[in-house]
């Protein structure tokens, strides 16, 4: 573990569900801030005072969706997202926009706090695995999982911690399917259900970092209703 202590920032307008909110991760061992408007969470963000960002779509002043747009210019710190219930339109903006999760209101705090638990451990994953360096290379793409970096042609991806571990899994096994109910599992920790479309749109925001091959192609390929392959230069 890193810290003793993580530090969480909650944006949202809702007063009363940022004190609930609060008080259950005080209980769950975090440490805990609250603003209830876009542009103040914007500003405490980019102060990079905290671990991970809880942030609503709908608030004052600035939009969940312009804050996350305008911290991925800079940052790519972890941040779960807070949407309407049964607005999938929602989700699926902010995963492309970089969201690194989403929950739906209203929410179990239990499964709150298990989304920023296994959000942060991808995080944490650079200190314990500083032993175990291991890098992972295909054409002109780098990584190195010691220093979580991922470079194409030398240049930083800027991947979110979701995007970097979705990519590692896939290369480790490039030129081999890798089932979406597998990589839901390792990289996400939780089964994959019916409707939910996180993947998709990880894969998604990978691509468009990766570029394509010189003919054209994607670098990762969908295999439909089973799941995604890298594809090497000989693919």
């Amino acid at each position: 573990m890193g810290r003793s202590m993580e530090k969480v920032l909650i944006v949202d307008d809702d007063e009363e569900l940022c004190e609930l909110v609060s008080e259950y991760l005080t209980v769950e061992g975090f440490d805990v801030d609250s603003v209830n408007d876009g542009e103040e969470g914007l500003r405490h963000a980019r102060e990079e005072l905290h671990d991970l960002i809880i942030l609503d779509v709908m608030m004052p002043k600035k939009n969940g969706f312009d804050v996350l747009r305008e911290l991925r210019q800079t940052s790519t710190i972890p941040v779960v997202m807070l949407t309407a219930r049964g607005e999938d339109m929602e989700r699926i903006v902010g995963l492309e926009i970089g969201a690194d999760d989403y929950l739906p209101k209203p929410f179990n705090p239990r499964e709150l706090v298990a989304r920023i638990r296994a959000v942060l451990r991808r995080i944490e994953k650079a200190g314990d695995d500083e032993d175990q360096a291991e890098r992972l290379r295909s054409g002109e793409l780098e990584m190195n999982t010691s220093a979580r970096s991922a470079k194409m042609k030398g240049k930083d991806l800027g991947l979110t911690a979701v995007e970097y571990d979705i990519l590692a899994e896939l290369l480790r096994n490039a030129g081999q399917v890798v089932k979406k109910e597998d990589l839901s599992v390792r990289v996400l920790e939780r089964e994959l259900s019916p409707f939910d479309r996180s993947l998709d749109m990880h894969i998604s925001n990978i691509r468009k970092k990766l570029g394509e091959h010189k003919g054209g192609k994607d670098r990762i390929k969908t295999i439909r209703s089973v799941g995604y392959i890298f594809t090497t230069e000989a693919n």
